[in-house]
């Protein structure tokens, strides 16, 4: 029988965290079932090195080019125009996302217009491109999803990425036709997503990491990274009474429909 086949469909390892150990990483993810990473850019600092890991590891690791919200500032727009000039140069091959992008108001509201205006930018660039967005939510999910409702009709599609709301926010994006992205925080004890999840039907959920952040129970508090995949999967397996390999197979497949992966 072979093994799962798992796709980590949010991951930072461009990120300095993996300078170290980045081949190594690749390959026991690779040893761990994982076909393929989706890596989502977080500022104009990080897009040559997302670039180049994703031009070394073509069909493995996917680049998708955005702004993350926290990275939102007064110079936004200036920003946003070289992202959106490098996503139409075509100097950045196989882009299959843009984000990731959204709202974070957990820690400072101080750009909250300006995190607003970006992310309609970005969902603008995502429509112009027939791209899915990737969205990150953090404290902010009734007034992402009012954007996100603005759109919709425009035929708007993408994930909610790291997902660890209620019932109720689960079922309003799942109405908009978006994913669930499920990660490391599933395995937490407090999480609440052991109740949310038997809601929402398999084929609406992605697995991910959000490498090197939110390790999944047992490794909780420590560097996380795509082989870990296996231990997320594992919880959602039981949450959903099935096999790890139905989470696998099920989940692989939404990934792969959403992001246009063959």
């Amino acid at each position: 029988m072979s093994s799962p086949e798992f796709i980590d469909s949010h991951c930072h390892l461009y990120a300095a965290d993996f300078d170290e150990d980045r081949p190594h990483l690749i390959e026991q993810a690779k040893k761990s079932g994982i076909s393929a990473v989706i890596l989502p850019n977080i500022d104009l600092k990080t897009i040559d090195k997302m670039a180049s890991l994703a031009a070394e590891n073509p069909g493995w690791a996917i680049p998708a080019m955005g702004l993350h919200p926290s990275s939102v500032g007064e110079n936004w727009e200036s920003e946003m125009s070289a992202i959106e000039n490098r996503l139409a140069d075509g100097s950045i091959s196989g882009v299959r996302a843009v984000g990731e992008t959204g709202l974070d108001y957990h820690w400072d509201t101080t750009y909250k217009t300006q995190q607003q205006a970006c992310f309609r930018r970005q969902i603008e660039l995502s429509l112009a491109h027939h791209l899915p967005i990737i969205l990150h939510t953090r404290s902010s999910f009734a007034d992402t999803l009012a954007i996100v409702c603005e759109f919709a009709p425009s035929g708007l599609k993408g994930v909610f990425h790291c997902f660890g709301g209620t019932i109720e926010e689960a079922q309003q994006a799942l109405n908009l036709g978006f994913y669930l992205g499920i990660g490391g925080i599933v395995t937490f004890k407090n999480s609440g997503l052991s109740k949310v999840l038997p809601t929402v039907p398999l084929n609406r959920i992605l697995l991910e990491t959000d490498a090197p952040y939110l390790a999944p129970a047992p490794h909780r508090g420590k560097r996380n990274d795509p082989s870990m995949i296996p231990l997320i999967a594992a919880k959602v397996a039981e949450i959903y009474g099935t096999t790890v390999e139905e989470v696998a197979k099920t989940t692989t497949a939404n990934t792969k429909r959403l992001f246009g992966l063959t």
